[in-house]
């Protein structure tokens, strides 16, 4: 796995928001050696007793553990090496296989801006830079809401294994306006500079209900840069540019599908759902645990220049998504269980194990979470199919 570099001159138009360089590594891993909130999350998933009855102990015992874990890693490619073992192990035991298409039709020495949609907080980039890893290819940096880092042990985490911030907390109009034009700009320059790799969802926040939409205002976004140095810039120039290629990535089973149906049944019953205290870390450790059956994961097509509107753009990712978005067991059994669109429902690749198993999953849920449970893996089907109703 190689690791290029920014060079320094250009490094400080975007410190607030870049991953980590190699150079900082050695501070920020002692920083998280040190850091009481990160040995207390550990304590509470590994050592959950001692950390209840002897916190001090526990976090002892997590600090070694953590500095053993970490050592002789000097670079943020070292670092990735070590995810890349627990990736392995991950996906051969909560997955039943993971399978890629369309990577060798990318030009491994190339960046591209990989638009993908999103179902898991941390796995959907992950799945996508085990597949670079194991061709060899360099991984990418990962666009990450800022929502999300508000614990400093997190950003740390996540900026180590290349994330870099996308702002969703700016206050007032111009200070998102600038935020957004530094995030092109880095996005930009990753590209056609460091020709290095860039993944980001193509909305914000996960598509819970199972409909994959890509959100016009990310593709503006992304033709910020571009229209700053040439102002009649069209957007089919700038997404040629940074050689945008929609991703999709298909989930037999989703380790969060139970509290997402939670919060899909809260905004329509009551209008709004609070989200409790760590749930997006909940949720991320959730994912990476849980398990997910197969897992599909399709690179589709550069798109060109041709694109003259930033909503032509979306609707072509959209395509692609859509077209290239694996339908699973699961999926048909849903849309089969939800009783719509029969004409829809292919059970010809549907095995009784597969159905054995989808039904001992749907016996866990609440009655009153069913139908939303159901609708999100019954929902690409018919999002594909053009059968999708707004308020599901």
């Amino acid at each position: 796995m190689t690791h290029a570099s920014t060079p320094q001159s250009a490094l400080h138009d975007f410190d607030a928001i870049r991953p980590y360089q190699d150079d900082e590594v050695a501070a920020v891993l002692d920083r998280l050696a040190h850091c009481d909130e990160l040995l207390d999350a550990i304590t509470h998933f590994r050592l959950p007793r001692l950390a209840r009855y002897a916190p001090p102990v526990a976090r002892f015992i997590a600090r070694l553990g953590l500095q053993h874990e970490m050592r002789n890693i000097d670079s943020v490619a070292a670092f990735q090496q070590r995810i890349a073992r627990y990736m392995a192990r991950m996906i051969a035991t909560t997955t039943d296989g993971f399978e890629i298409e369309g990577l060798e039709h990318l030009d491994a020495d190339k960046a591209y801006l990989f638009i993908g949609n999103h179902r898991d907080i941390a796995m959907d980039p992950a799945f996508v830079n085990y597949a670079l890893y194991q061709e060899g290819r360099n991984t990418v940096r990962i666009a990450i809401g800022d929502n999300l880092l508000q614990k400093p042990f997190v950003n740390d985490l996540m900026r180590l294994n290349k994330s870099f911030i996308v702002p969703r907390s700016a206050k007032g109009k111009r200070a998102m306006l600038q935020a957004y034009q530094t995030l092109s700009r880095y996005i930009r320059h990753s590209i056609t500079a460091d020709n290095h790799s860039i993944w980001i969802a193509e909305r914000e926040g996960r598509a819970k209900d199972g409909i994959d939409r890509a959100d016009t205002a990310i593709v503006k976004m992304l033709g910020m840069a571009q229209r700053m140095d040439d102002g009649d810039a069209d957007i089919g120039a700038a997404v040629s540019e940074l050689r945008l290629v929609p991703v999709s990535i298909s989930y037999e089973y989703d380790p969060c599908d139970l509290q997402k149906a939670r919060e899909l049944y809260a905004r329509h019953t009551e209008g709004r759902y609070d989200k409790v205290e760590f749930e997006d870390i909940q949720s991320i450790v959730a994912g990476i645990t849980g398990h997910k059956g197969r897992i599909r994961l399709t690179f589709g097509t550069p798109l060109g220049s041709a694109f003259t509107t930033p909503e032509a753009v979306t609707e072509e990712i959209d395509r692609q998504v859509l077209m290239n978005y694996h339908m699973f067991p699961s999926h048909q059994l849903a849309l089969e269980a939800t009783g719509l669109a029969p004409e829809l429902v292919d059970l010809s690749d549907v095995t009784d194990a597969d159905r054995s198993r989808f039904e001992a999953r749907l016996a866990t849920v609440p009655d009153h979470l069913r139908h939303w449970w159901l609708r999100q893996y019954a929902n690409p089907i018919l999002n594909r199919a053009g059968h999708i109703e707004e308020d599901v």
